[in-house]
């Protein structure tokens, strides 16, 4: 949708900020009122098809727009270079030189969505100081537009789209000037045409219309690529796209069947592209005879770049549930839609893996019906391999009764998820209001539905390792801890965020007899099955030598022989605790880990000094040495893997102290509060790289004491 500012404040204030800023293009998004969506509602400099990727962008989307949002920050990015790194996802779909900044508009509850505006190839790295002001006073004029009341004008995104503004036009002619311009042109060797951001012609030239082989009547108002069949190639509308994104020159050469090359030259700026076209002076030979009308002409260079966006997002997810949700808050917003609904086909069944807006009876209807038996469009879908497409419920009902109404869903694309010839499942996206599927949105859906189909398979693969690497995890680690007389017990382990197949960290509580217990920790290099069960050695050898009565020290020493003889080419960090009941003397010997603390009776917190030791499985002959401590009542005594302190870029020693200060101020609790209490920030933690194991031994008082 086209449209001047004219009266409209919105408008204005967007062409102003593009003239303040230097930017040669600009966008307005604002936050949908019923759906966490940013929706692009006027933008200026750029064709619309430019952005239709981006028309709806999800809030939690790693896109600019999206982070100035949610960051309330001034996001930018200087080049193709620092795109690529921050943005990779941009970076693939728009693979041109420009730089582009995004603020918010609005803060804090009074946001109303981000200012988009993008630098031709060429602006320096950083935004100037000048252009920093003006980024933020023409955000800051927009959310004084916008306010808390009703919007202005201009303002309320268009259902076809978002409105463009036009450039103003650099100067106005008389007929004389325009003849003499026509007669200018018309002596240039060659020929020139203009096209305008769109792409479409709006003047050629006699020379022109004779080196591409077409009347004049029939290119106005065409693009080339598609009234011209061998300009269909999707290299060169790239080369246009390119144009108008950079706003550099860019040539490119073409074949006019069967032997004619010509060389294409663009000149573009904010209004349109000046093309020169001219005799190749090269002669490449013939080339294979373009499509007749008949026969598929080549994927359009949006529909390529869509999809790469959207390919991009799908590789960034690990799990099932990261695809739903990515389909469900990303894809669906791009296309329009108000549904989702994912099956998975397992065992000759449909299995829903994930749905949004769909009513739980609509829901329940297909929930492992056999593929054999159900009429529903997945099953059909699955059954032939062939995407649907309904564009009304007269459809849907023709060939499914009843469905429309079950649903509430009124048109639907149905897309097979097929993996080598092999169906993983059924997507279907849906609309609550009669939609046409233009063939464009066909394919590009259909080549979604592939992308989607391996990401499927690949997390599915991946979830079913994790369960079984964990399990095996929790079958090693204890599944309680017995009861210590005198003493208040606590243990939690917390593992990493996903994308980690599984930890080392182990922990274990050891009664060794009516007066002694032995608490162990440790942490296994490594995060995978291997190191699982390399922790289940290290702690089933621990706990035999420690009841085999052998001292602190003694017990390293022999688990490391043992774990040295097995070679397994990894090794481990161990901290060993022997604790006398009757006189609450505790004897430690470590190996490699990080320091206990000890919380004293009047709260104040010290760093233990144990004596280093190899870790264990590095060096058989290795010798640990121990130290003894007193516990005296109401001390609290803490022992914790590295994942609990170690900060990338923080020195490890000033992090135990960090840790020390927490258990110094922490409240007066029992082990089991407290212990919630010191792991709250690293649960908090959206990128964990290490799993946590954390235990508490808080001695009792003299005389009974129920922890709280």
């Amino acid at each position: 949708m086209t449209g001047g500012a004219g009266a409209d404040p919105v408008g204005r204030a967007l062409l102003r900020a593009m003239r303040e800023t230097g930017a040669s293009a600009g966008g307005l998004y604002l936050l949908a009122d019923d759906e966490p969506v940013l929706r692009l509602t006027v933008m200026s400099g750029l064709p619309a098809p430019f952005l239709e990727p981006w028309s709806r962008v999800a809030l939690a989307a790693p896109v600019p727009v999206a982070v100035a949002t949610r960051a309330q920050r001034l996001v930018w990015a200087g080049g193709r270079q620092q795109l690529a790194q921050d943005f990779p996802r941009i970076a693939v779909a728009v693979p041109y030189d420009f730089s582009l900044a995004a603020a918010p508009v609005g803060e804090g509850a009074g946001t109303r969505g981000a200012l988009l505006l993008l630098w031709p190839a060429g602006h320096p790295p950083r935004l100037s100081a000048d252009e920093r002001r003006a980024v933020e006073a023409s955000s800051g004029r927009l959310a004084g537009l916008l306010g808390d009341g009703p919007r202005p004008a201009g303002s309320v995104p268009p259902s076809d789209g978002p409105r463009v503004l036009p450039a103003p036009p650099a100067r106005t002619v008389g007929p004389d000037e325009a003849q003499a311009a026509a007669d200018y042109l018309e002596r240039l060797p060659g020929g020139c045409c203009a096209l305008d951001l769109d792409g479409r012609i709006t003047l050629v030239t006699t020379g022109a219309a004779e080196l591409l082989g077409e009347p004049e009547t029939r290119l106005i108002g065409s693009r080339p690529w598609e009234i011209l069949p061998w300009l269909r190639d999707p290299a060169f509308e790239d080369r246009y796209r390119a144009a108008v994104i950079s706003r550099r020159p860019m040539p490119f050469t073409a074949c006019r069947p069967p032997d004619r090359w010509l060389t294409f030259r663009l000149f573009p700026d904010g209004r349109g592209l000046s093309v020169w076209i001219s005799p190749s002076d090269k002669d490449y030979g013939p080339v294979e005879p373009y499509p007749v009308p008949t026969e598929v002409v080549p994927a359009r260079a949006g529909q390529i770049y869509h999809v790469l966006h959207l390919a991009a997002a799908l590789t960034e997810a690990v799990g099932v549930q990261d695809i739903v949700d990515l389909v469900a808050d990303q894809i669906v917003p791009a296309f329009g839609a108000q549904g989702m609904i994912m099956y998975a086909a397992e065992a000759g069944r449909l299995r829903t893996i994930g749905h949004r807006g769909y009513p739980a009876e609509a829901v329940a209807t297909f929930e492992g019906v056999a593929l054999g038996a159900a009429n529903s469009p997945a099953v059909h879908a699955l059954a032939t391999g062939e995407p649907s497409f309904f564009t009304s419920p007269a459809e849907m009902e023709r060939d499914y009764p009843g469905l429309p109404q079950l649903t509430g869903k009124a048109a639907r694309a149905v897309l097979p998820l097929i993996v080598s010839g092999r169906p993983v499942g059924c997507c279907i996206l849906s609309y609550t209001q009669p939609r046409t599927f233009s063939q464009e949105e066909r394919q590009v859906l259909t080549s979604l539905a592939g992308l989607i189909a391996q990401a499927l398979d690949r997390a599915r693969l991946f979830d079913t390792k994790q369960q079984l690497a964990h399990d095996l995890q929790a079958a090693l680690l204890p599944h309680g801890l017995p009861p210590v007389p005198g003493f208040a017990v606590a243990a939690r382990y917390l593992p990493s965020t996903r994308g980690m197949d599984i930890g080392g960290d182990f922990y274990d509580l050891i009664r060794l007899g009516e007066d002694s217990i032995a608490a162990v920790i440790g942490d296994v290099q490594g995060h995978n099955a291997a190191a699982a069960a390399f922790m289940g050695q290290a702690r089933t050898a621990v706990r035999a030598y420690a009841t085999a009565g052998a001292s602190p020290a003694e017990v390293l020493a022999r688990t490391n022989r043992l774990l040295s003889d097995l070679d397994p080419d990894l090794f481990t960090s161990c901290l060993y605790v022997h604790i006398d009941l009757r006189t609450r003397r505790a004897c430690l010997a470590g190996a490699g880990h990080p320091p206990p603390l000890l919380r004293h009776p009047d709260r104040h917190t010290t760093v233990l000094h144990v004596p280093p030791g190899l870790l264990l499985g590095v060096e058989p002959e290795a010798r640990y040495t121990a130290t003894e401590i007193t516990l005296p009542p109401k001390s609290v005594l803490a022992l914790y893997t590295d994942g609990l302190v170690e900060t990338p870029g923080v020195d490890p020693e000033r992090s135990v102290n960090d840790l020390a200060r927490r258990l110094n101020d922490a409240p007066p609790v029992g082990p089991e509060r407290l212990a919630d209490a010191l792991l709250e920030y690293r649960q908090d933690e959206a990128d964990r790289q290490d799993d946590v194991a954390l235990m508490l031994l808080a001695a009792l008082p003299v005389g009974p004491m129920t922890p709280t």
